[in-house]
């Protein structure tokens, strides 16, 4: 049992007795882990208010190999996120954000998706309007599934490997990972180029400084490839609130 210390974010808390409550952590060196803060629901904890959802922090814990709990020592707050929570759609975006971390995270370190999240979630608290909010939990979304080893192929037929060309319309496959020329699949969705382009940006993390064409579009999209490829029978539960808060009409401008 060594004790370490690395930087890391609150993906999501639950209590574990009267007094403790368990942290699920992203974490920069160590991945995703689980974590025991002994006391932290007690009124005098020394942990206060600081253990809650999308906070930042630099986090000691004891590291028991094998195991798949451990025992937090200490908590240096570095940022809490409290605008996230303000705001019900901000809330369920960075929800959402978390839940993908969690459902594709590993043990092993991702510099990349701990960078990722924290500055989408960063984003998330400043947008100005709420379609700028859902522009940036879109794309943090599409991110993190690339990040994680799931990139919808974007530029390629996924049936028949022909690359096709960006004003093309195609077809967009879930199940098989990405879009599929119309000759290959006859019917399904169909996916139109200023839509496929944005989704290639943003699995690169490039936020779209302009409103989307079809909002709707991007949603159901999400949706059906998060459903098809990372859901495994256990729908995401923050992905409904999402698209419950979505912005309407007269706020996607």
């Amino acid at each position: 049992m060594a004790l370490v210390s690395t930087g890391a974010l609150v993906l999501q808390t639950f209590p574990y007795s009267e007094t403790s409550k368990v942290l699920r952590l992203y974490t920069g060196d160590f991945g995703l882990r689980s974590v025991i803060a002994k006391g932290a629901l007690r009124p005098r904890s020394r942990f206060g208010g600081l253990l809650e959802p999308f906070t930042e922090g630099t986090a000691s814990f004891y590291l028991r190999p094998g195991r798949d709990l451990h025992t937090l020592g200490g908590w240096d707050l570095v940022r809490s996120r409290q605008a996230l929570g303000r705001s019900l759609s901000a809330f369920a975006g960075a929800s959402l954000l978390a839940e993908l971390v969690l459902r594709a995270g590993t043990e092993d370190p991702h510099p990349e998706v701990y960078a990722a999240l924290a500055a989408s979630w960063d984003d998330i608290a400043a947008a100005a309007t709420p379609a700028e909010a859902e522009r940036v939990v879109l794309t943090g979304a599409w991110t993190l599934v690339a990040l994680l080893g799931f990139e919808p192929q974007t530029d390629a037929c996924v049936v028949c490997g022909r690359p096709v060309p960006s004003g093309e319309p195609v077809r967009f496959d879930a199940g098989a990972g990405g879009v599929a020329c119309i000759r290959c699949r006859p019917v399904g969705r169909l996916l139109d180029p200023a839509t496929r382009a944005d989704v290639a940006r943003m699995a690169r993390g490039h936020v779209p400084t302009a409103a989307l064409v079809r909002p709707g579009a991007h949603r159901a999209l999400l949706r059906a490839f998060l459903e098809a490829q990372l859901a495994h029978d256990r729908p995401f539960r923050s992905l409904e609130l999402f698209l419950e808060h979505a912005p309407a009409a007269d706020e996607t401008a």
